[in-house]
């Protein structure tokens, strides 16, 4: 699966996530790009947008996407907090439907 990782995720969540392609906006040059815009190009060469922005299902139309988005929900974006959270995340990632977003809850 390709996976996008929003420029609110550590990088370095990238090389945990094995089995999965992996880059980060900030890789892609797509730093301070809006959400809108982001997601448009996301979906052109990636399966699934990994993002800790909560807001996203309000401020966007997902259903005319064909990505799928995954909202992390942690104690912070600090990778100690992320780690205990990276089985769930690769779970989440193999049942997440495109044009659809899914929040991981601990």
């Amino acid at each position: 699966m390709r996976v996008l990782l929003d420029e609110d995720l550590p990088r370095r969540l990238a090389g945990l996530l094995t089995d999965h392609s992996v880059s980060t906006v900030p890789r892609c040059g797509w730093a301070g790009v809006k959400n809108g815009k982001l997601l448009a190009l996301a979906a052109d060469s990636f399966d699934v947008f990994l993002t800790m922005d909560s807001h996203l299902e309000y401020q966007q139309n997902l259903a005319t996407l064909p990505i799928a988005v995954l909202v992390i929900s942690a104690q912070s974006n600090r990778i100690e907090h992320l780690v205990p959270l990276v089985p769930l995340i690769m779970k989440a990632l193999l049942e997440v439907k495109p044009c659809k977003l899914s929040r991981l809850e601990p």
